[in-house]
C-alpha cells in the first residue's frame, strides 16, 4: 500500500509507501524537502499538516515540542503516513538534480590532522563520479545496519577524492574503528548526496560562514566553491573551538584571507589555557558575531557543528540581530551521543 503525499504551496506530489518516512520517499522522488539529521534531532525538516494522519517515530522534544504537534506541526524525518497526506513546507530548488546514490568507496589516506581528527579521502570506483552540491553530506553503511553521516569537505570541482573531516568520538562504533583498525585500501559503502545544506548560488548577499569544530568541513566546500566560480560575495568565517588546536586548518583559512577577495576569517578560542599563548578572540563563537555584526538584515548565514552552537546562532541572530529565518541555513552535527541524550 503506497500513499499519495501533496506538498504545498508547490502542488508537487510523491508517492510514499507505508511505513516509510516522508522524508525518505521525497528523497526517493527526488523532491526537495529540507532536512538534515534524518533521525529527529535537528528540526531541519519541520513542516505543517494540513490534511491526512501521520504518526511519529522517535524524536526529540526541542525538535518538535508537543505544543508544536498539537498545533499541526511535522517532521517529516520521522513522521509515516496513514493516508494521503497535505503538507506545507518550504521546498529546496535543485536538491533533485544529482541522484541519490550507492556505492562502494576505496580509503585513499588518512592523514591525522589533529590528536584527534583526520582527514579521509575517499576514492570511487573508476569511471564512477558522484555529482553533488558543496555542503552536502554522504552516508556510510555500516555492516550492522547503522549509519554514520560526514559532510563532504571538498567542492564538486575538486573530485579526485572525496574528503570528510572526522573527530574522534571515543567509544563510538564508527570513528574509534577509523583511529585504530581502519587503513588504507579498506572499502566501505556509502550513499549520496544527501541534505539541503548547499551554496545559495542565486544571492548575491554578504555571507557569514560559522562553524565549530569539524563543522569546518561543508564550510570549507562553501569556501572553495565561491573560489572557483569568482563569486565576489563578501564573506566572513567565523570558527570556533575550546582550545586553538581544535582549529587544525586555522593555517589555510590564513591563506585564504591573503588571497581571496572580500574574505575575512576570525578564529574564537572558548577555553584558552595560558600555555596556549592564544592572541586572538575569546568566548562563544556566535557571540564574537553577534559583536561584530549587529544588524544582519542583509546577510545569509551557514552555520555548521555542535547542535548548541547551531541552534544558539539561530535563535539569536533572527532574535537580536534581524537576520530572516530565511536566510539561515545550518547543518547540525548530531551525534550517536546528542541522541542519547
Amino acid at each position: 500500500m503506497s500513499f499519495q503525499i501533496t506538498v504545498q504551496p508547490s502542488g508537487r506530489q510523491f508517492s510514499c509507501d507505508e511505513g516509510e518516512t516522508i522524508l525518505n520517499a521525497a528523497v526517493r522522488a527526488g523532491v526537495g524537502l529540507p532536512y538534515g539529521c534524518k533521525n529527529g534531532a535537528c528540526s531541519s525538516c519541520k513542516g505543517k499538516l494540513l490534511d491526512g494522519e501521520i504518526s511519529h517515530g522517535a524524536h526529540q522534544e526541542k525538535a518538535l515540542p508537543v505544543k508544536e504537534e498539537q498545533q499541526g506541526f511535522a517532521l517529516f524525518c520521522c513522521a509515516t503516513p496513514h493516508s494521503d497526506v497535505t503538507i506545507e513546507v518550504r521546498e529546496v530548488a535543485g536538491i533533485g538534480d544529482f541522484p541519490v546514490r550507492k556505492m562502494p568507496t576505496r580509503i585513499a589516506k588518512i592523514d591525522k590532522v589533529a590528536d584527534d581528527v583526520v582527514v579521509l579521502s575517499l576514492q570511487l570506483p573508476a569511471n564512477e563520479r558522484l555529482q553533488f552540491l558543496a555542503g552536502q553530506y554522504i552516508e556510510f553503511m555500516l555492516r550492522d545496519g547503522k549509519r554514520r553521516s560526514y559532510s563532504m569537505a571538498n567542492a564538486p570541482h575538486k573530485d579526485e577524492y572525496l574528503t570528510l573531516h572526522i573527530r574522534h568520538m571515543p567509544g563510538g562504533l564508527f570513528t574509534d574503528q577509523v583511529f585504530s583498525t581502519m587503513k588504507e585500501r579498506d572499502i566501505l559503502r556509502l550513499e549520496g548526496p544527501l541534505g539541503t545544506f548547499f551554496l545559495r548560488e542565486d544571492s548575491d548577499k554578504p555571507m557569514v560562514l560559522l562553524a565549530s569544530g569539524t563543522g569546518f568541513a561543508p564550510i570549507k566546500a562553501l569556501v572553495e566553491q565561491c573560489a572557483h566560480t569568482g563569486s565576489q560575495r563578501p564573506i566572513t568565517l567565523y570558527w570556533g573551538g575550546r582550545r586553538p588546536q581544535d582549529l587544525y586548518m586555522m593555517a589555510l583559512c590564513e591563506e585564504w584571507a591573503n588571497t581571496l577577495p572580500n574574505f575575512k576569517f576570525v578564529p574564537v578560542i572558548s577555553n584558552a589555557q595560558p600555555e596556549d599563548q592564544w592572541q586572538g578572540r575569546n568566548g562563544f563563537v556566535h557571540q564574537a558575531v553577534i559583536d561584530d555584526l549587529p544588524d544582519l538584515s542583509a546577510y545569509q548565514v551557514y552555520a555548521c557543528g555542535a547542535p548548541i552552537v547551531v541552534e544558539s546562532a539561530q535563535r539569536d541572530f533572527v532574535a537580536l540581530c534581524k537576520l530572516p529565518a530565511d536566510e539561515f541555513y545550518a547543518d547540525s552535527f548530531t551525534s550517536e551521543a546528542d541522541l542519547a541524550s
